[in-house]
């Protein structure tokens, strides 16, 4: 995980050169109102000398996009990482803050002290590089001592990353049809004879026209019919199921929560390459209360129209219940078959309302954040281990700012 707001790897080689051709005669910092408040994040402020500075240190660095934008923006997610790192008693030393300074400074080929010499004459204060620093410090002791238990793999996980798991059926693809029907405990009994008699069909119209009168999902107008997928994006359960059926022949009824799924088999093809397969598979859930009834199915698509990503679902569920909006990230043996199946039909950032929860009382709105692949390479179970960690760990501190700024009070003075 990166130590700071901005990765040195991208910046640093630029930057002896970039602090070279900052003017040598730093601007008065008396100029009237310098020190006023410009941004209030919480109960905290940001100042517009430290605007100012920062978008400065952001200039030498030769960061993308606009200083002035990018330094906003970075102040206030500062503020609410150290104010965080705090709240859960974590701090940094002086001593580990100088090291810190030291390491990055060195990734320029300077020592600290010739590092600072370079700001201070571009006329940076050198309590700007300090800052920056320390809350890069804080905000990676939180993000390990609140997220290393939930993002260590176990050893199966591993195991797949490494490929040690395959079931040689990775380059196997497949076209099938499915039929999601929503089933609550008083409409039970009727829902279950209607997906035994569907079971026994062996025609693909016939099929698709059961769809398109019961299925809840969004392939119903398409009578259920999917494109070709790789067999391993289904549930690794299903997966076994699928391959046992002829082209024609549907499964027995599935239960999943809230609901039967039936699937038929059309067709079933080799790949051209084999598919990949996934470590693990990030997704948002936000719950809307009134299951699949018109008010709920309008509020969960003005909800779509209004998010782009899983991120956005943040301040979606702001003031709410904190168990509205669940985000995770699992591998694929772990996730529920059904949450598993509709996630298999997204790409990234796009979103299923099939699915409820409470016998059917609460609809789900279901987003797919990304996948991570398996490492496929010949490292170490050590590295692996290591790599699937930040992985997790990359995301789970992404989620959880995103969360703060969400559920912070921002305002510019």
């Amino acid at each position: 995980m990166q130590l700071t707001p901005l990765s040195p790897k991208r910046f640093l080689p630029v930057l002896a050169l970039a602090l070279s051709s900052l003017a040598v005669e730093a601007p008065s910092v008396a100029a009237q109102g310098l020190f006023s408040p410009a941004i209030r994040v919480n109960n905290d402020t940001i100042t517009r000398y430290e605007l100012q500075q920062r978008a400065r240190f952001l200039s030498a660095l030769r960061a993308p996009g606009n200083p002035e934008t990018e330094a906003r923006k970075q102040l206030i997610e500062d503020r609410l990482k150290v104010n965080a790192a705090r709240g859960a008693g974590i701090t940094v030393s002086p001593e580990e803050v100088e090291l810190g300074m030291t390491e990055f400074a060195g990734r320029a080929n300077l020592s600290l002290l010739d590092f600072q010499n370079r700001l201070e004459e571009g006329g940076i204060d050198p309590s700007t590089f300090r800052d920056f620093t320390e809350s890069g410090l804080l905000w990676r002791d939180f993000v390990r001592a609140r997220f290393l238990g939930q993002a260590r793999p176990s050893e199966a996980e591993i195991d797949r990353a490494l490929g040690g798991s395959s079931s040689g059926a990775s380059g196997v693809r497949v076209l099938i049809s499915e039929i999601i029907i929503p089933m609550t405990p008083q409409t039970a009994e009727q829902v279950q004879s209607e997906a035994d008699r569907i079971s026994r069909l062996r025609s693909a119209d016939a099929f698709s026209a059961e769809a398109r009168r019961f299925s809840a999902t969004a392939s119903r107008d398409r009578g259920g019919r999917m494109d070709w997928m790789p067999l391993s994006d289904l549930p690794v359960g299903l997966q076994s199921i699928i391959l046992s059926l002829s082209p024609g022949e549907v499964t027995e009824p599935l239960p999943i929560d809230g609901g039967l799924a039936l699937f038929q088999l059309r067709d079933i093809a080799e790949a051209k390459q084999p598919a990949p397969t996934y470590a693990a598979i990030e997704y948002a859930t936000y719950f809307i209360p009134g299951g699949r009834s018109p008010e709920a199915l309008s509020e969960a698509a003005k909800i779509a129209a209004e998010i782009d990503t899983c991120d956005d679902l943040y301040g979606i569920a702001k003031g709410q219940p904190e168990e509205v909006l669940q985000r995770q990230s699992l591998p694929p043996s772990d996730i529920p078959r059904d949450i598993a199946i509709e996630l298999a039909k997204l790409d990234d950032n796009e979103i299923s309302t099939a699915l409820t929860r409470a016998n059917g009382q609460t609809l789900m709105l279901l987003m797919l954040c990304g996948r991570t692949a398996e490492i496929q390479e010949n490292a170490s179970r050590q590295d692996v281990a290591n790599a699937l960690t930040q992985q997790r760990l990359g995301a789970l501190a992404d989620g959880y700012l995103q969360q703060l700024q969400a559920e912070a009070v921002i305002t510019d003075e």
